[in-house]
């Protein structure tokens, strides 16, 4: 295990340094300047030039990036143009918030995904089949956004069921907490359920056909067994791979959610930050997702060699 670790290990690093160059080039290839932001409407020239002098973008951006780089080795992210306070100390005092959203929108998505996906995979009626092919179709097609304002209309405006902005926050009160979490968690859950059930639904159809299964039910084994111990276990890794996946975007996803519902994360201090130019929390923001993202991957990964030795024997071998 440790092999098949080390040797995915350079991927993730290489990705990770990618993603470092594109978070430090996008936000600074979109119109305005930090300097003029920081500086307000009524600066002079000097006033900019010194504000930029003060930030540092006056020296050249490769200098910039290797100093921004070389604070990350050592745990400093810089501190926010717009505000001062260090990069770190803003993001975490936002990652509470976004982490109960996607914990829970996980949960659902797992918990969604593979019920739909095992069902549409074990249906035998034509009816049955059809009506699971529709529900994960028109679940692939509604984006979050739009999943959300439909979910605020039913269940926040027409029937008052659940709050629909704002939150509170698990920690303090569990109960109202789950309220408020509930649908920003259904609605960013949903899409991605629908492509796990897809691809968990195509790949027991294809184990079906497979000789093991059918030399199980020749030997009298029920459906519920032949579903179960030979169908689902050897469908598991494609939703396994979607999975991965499907988790490292909930954070994208999050961005859209927390505006439509009001929540204070770092959906919310992403858009504020692209507001006022604030490139150094716009960068971390987008090194620390891919590298969510990478490290759910590789747990994949570890997951898919549990469940198929084979996988693990040519990670050690190539």
């Amino acid at each position: 295990m440790s092999r098949f670790l080390v040797r995915r290990l350079p991927s993730a690093l290489l990705v990770l340094f990618a993603t470092s160059i594109l978070a430090f080039v996008l936000p600074r290839l979109a119109p305005g300047d930090p300097a003029v932001a920081a500086a307000g409407p009524d600066a002079s020239a000097a006033d900019i030039a010194a504000i930029r002098r003060d930030l540092g973008l006056n020296r050249p951006l490769v200098e910039q990036y290797f100093h921004w780089m070389g604070g990350i080795f050592t745990g400093d992210f810089g501190r926010s143009y717009a505000t001062g306070r260090p990069v770190t100390e803003l993001m975490g005092s936002r990652l509470g918030s976004t982490v109960q959203l996607a914990v829970l929108a996980a949960v659902f998505m797992v918990v969604i995904g593979m019920a739909l996906g095992v069902a549409a995979g074990s249906a035998r009626r034509r009816f049955a089949k059809s009506v699971l092919d529709v529900a994960c179709s028109v679940l692939l097609a509604v984006p979050p956004f739009l999943t959300g304002l439909l979910l605020v209309l039913l269940l926040g405006v027409a029937w008052t069921v659940l709050p629909v902005s704002g939150e509170v926050s698990m920690f303090t009160d569990p109960e109202i907490g789950v309220q408020y979490l509930l649908l920003p968690a259904f609605a960013l859950a949903l899409p991605q359920a629908a492509q796990i059930a897809r691809l968990l639904q195509s790949a027991m159809w294809q184990s079906r056909s497979e000789e093991f299964v059918q030399t199980a039910i020749a030997k009298g084994a029920s459906p519920t067994r032949v579903t179960i111990r030979h169908v689902l276990r050897n469908s598991m890794a494609s939703a396994l791979v979607s999975l991965g996946m499907r988790i490292g975007e909930l954070l994208g996803g999050a961005i859209v959610i927390e505006a439509i519902f009001a929540r204070s994360g770092l959906g919310a201090l992403a858009v504020t930050s692209v507001n006022q130019r604030d490139y150094l929390v716009l960068q971390a923001m987008i090194l620390f997702a891919v590298a969510i993202a990478v490290i759910f991957q590789l747990l994949t990964e570890i997951a898919l060699s549990v469940l198929d030795p084979r996988i693990r024997l040519e990670g050690a071998t190539a």
